[in-house]
């Protein structure tokens, strides 16, 4: 039986954090956003969500409202393709297309990846959904989902090769927490997923079922 991505993702952490350096760095990102009150400036469900124009990997202009003129559409932030977590996280998103599809709804995913960083998203997924640099995290900053990478952490990206003004285009070492909201067509946030451990996902179960129920709802 294949492992669930939560299963997954929990065998990811412990084998990751069996090194001391990993362990402590995670711990201070998990402790300064749990310390600081984070997810209190984070959008709330029934609030709008911010509209946007952003790049794909093809460099054409994808805009939230075509989008949402079609159905429900679920907005999943990730922090890019160094991402262990992140990698799991497409590949079980890839995997449940066809059952988010069938519920009516579209995907994006946004990264502050730019150019060829962002393009490796899709690639190496073969990602059928819409892969959206985030430019200088404008989204996620008014999503109330980005945060400045503590100083251990940012080390630790850096001794591995993680480059993130490289990655981003810019020097303001932002990321995004791992958030994934679903919109109503009027671009209200009807459902959202967000943890300040940035190990733990959305499992596309979840997902799905908070889709479906949106679906009754409407056709209640």
């Amino acid at each position: 039986m294949a492992m669930s991505l939560d299963d997954l993702l929990t065998a990811e952490r412990e084998r990751r954090n069996a090194s001391e350096a990993m362990r402590v760095a995670y711990e201070e990102v998990v402790g300064t956003l749990g310390s600081n009150d984070f997810l209190a400036n984070v959008l709330a469900e029934e609030s709008q969500f911010p509209d946007f124009i952003l790049p794909d990997t093809e460099g054409r202009l994808v805009a939230l409202a075509d989008h949402l003129a079609r159905g429900p559409v679920i907005v999943q932030f990730f922090r890019g393709m160094w991402c262990p977590y992140c990698k799991l996280m497409l590949n079980a998103l890839v995997e449940a297309l066809p059952e988010i599809r069938d519920a009516g709804a579209s995907l994006l995913a946004l990264t502050p990846e730019v150019g060829p960083w962002a393009r490796s998203a899709k690639l190496d997924r073969e990602a059928p959904f819409s892969v959206l640099s985030d430019v200088d995290c404008g989204v996620g900053l008014a999503a109330g989902v980005v945060f400045r990478i503590p100083p251990i952490y940012h080390a630790l990206l850096s001794r591995a090769g993680v480059d993130i003004g490289d990655r981003h285009g810019n020097g303001a070492d932002f990321l995004p927490v791992p958030a994934a909201f679903i919109l109503e067509r009027d671009g209200r946030v009807a459902w959202r997923f967000i943890d300040v451990d940035f190990t733990r996902r959305a499992a596309p179960e979840r997902i799905l079922a908070a889709l479906r129920g949106l679906g009754d709802m409407q056709r209640g």
